[in-house]
């Protein structure tokens, strides 16, 4: 099993980011908490240069990619959205090429950002896998270091997010954190076992792609085709075999959260905080509230992994 960041790492993995990311907050919000029976944070990391956490990856991963590969003009990725503009800010920062391959009919909105960014866009497939697919052989094509969506590199720059969640907050007895190939949840354990808590880690995906829940209750790899279309940033079809590894040794449990749950949450975060989560960080807080009966009297923390949905989406959500 792949060995998870040591504090060390993780430090030094902040103090890399911090010129680019100011730590994101981590609030209480009173009307988010009301009903719920339990004390709510909410890691804030819709609050980034590119509105997700997956920056703090990119970051890390394009430094090291660029110290062991100095003569490397270029990288690839296939995403949703949100790991692309990781790599796309990243290899701006560090003067490389950017190709992002995204599957048809992906979000626009996040389209446009990578495009802002610098980063050429292929459209290919018809899901993630398809896209990934196709970008490997662009890669082999073109000559560009492929990125991939999970990697232990991802996985340290990730973590810091979730080292600064436990510094603000202690003594948290569950975190919420969405899976979609799994760096964030890995970044969550990453933290957790560096500095010897006993936080539970409630991975959430939606169930319209189940592949990591299912995977988990049978203890065994499974497919699953994706059919959310809320929830893109967790539309996993096949899991990272290393990150199923650590979510199975990690994971306290795996929810799932169906689109109707995921709109009404986006919905109640713009309410009650006037932040926008994209559908799948919302999907955190939607569990959370499913499954309060079992956290009554807890201090709980939901990971808000990004704020990027399509303007379609935010008015269904808005008029759920």
């Amino acid at each position: 099993m792949q060995p998870l960041p040591t504090l060390s790492e993780i430090e030094a993995a902040k103090a890399l980011i911090r010129p680019h990311i100011r730590e994101t907050p981590t609030y209480r919000w009173p009307l988010l908490e009301n009903g719920l029976g339990l004390e709510l944070w909410m890691k804030h990391e819709n609050h980034t240069p590119v509105g997700a956490f997956k920056i703090r990856g990119g970051l890390v991963y394009m430094d090291e990619l660029k110290r062991r590969e100095p003569g490397v003009r270029g990288v690839i990725a296939a995403t949703t959205g949100n790991h692309g503009q990781s790599i796309a800010f990243a290899a701006r920062l560090t003067g490389l090429r950017a190709v992002i391959v995204v599957p048809h009919g992906n979000n626009p909105e996040k389209n446009t950002a990578m495009r802002s960014l610098g980063a050429e866009l292929v459209e290919h497939g018809r899901e993630f896998q398809e896209a990934l697919e196709y970008s490997r052989e662009l890669a082999a094509k073109e000559q560009l270091h492929a990125v991939p969506s999970f990697h232990p590199w991802l996985v340290r720059g990730v973590a810091t997010y979730a080292l600064e969640l436990f510094h603000s907050v202690a003594d948290l007895d569950a975190v919420f954190v969405p899976i979609g190939l799994g760096s964030g949840f890995c970044g969550i354990a990453s933290a957790r076992e560096a500095l010897g808590l006993k936080t539970k880690i409630i991975g959430v995906v939606s169930e319209h792609a189940p592949a990591y829940a299912l995977s988990f209750q049978q203890r065994q790899f499974v497919e699953q085709s994706s059919t959310t279309r809320v929830a893109e940033g967790v539309a996993c079809k096949t899991p990272n075999k290393e990150a199923l590894e650590l979510v199975m040794c990690h994971a306290h449990e795996i929810v799932t959260v169906n689109d109707d749950e995921a709109m009404a949450a986006m919905r109640e975060i713009i309410q009650a905080t006037h932040n926008i989560a994209e559908g799948a960080g919302a999907l955190a807080y939607a569990a959370l509230k499913k499954h309060r009966d079992a956290w009554q009297d807890r201090r709980v923390a939901c990971v808000l992994t990004g704020g990027n949905a399509s303007m379609s989406i935010l008015r269904e959500a808005l008029q759920h």
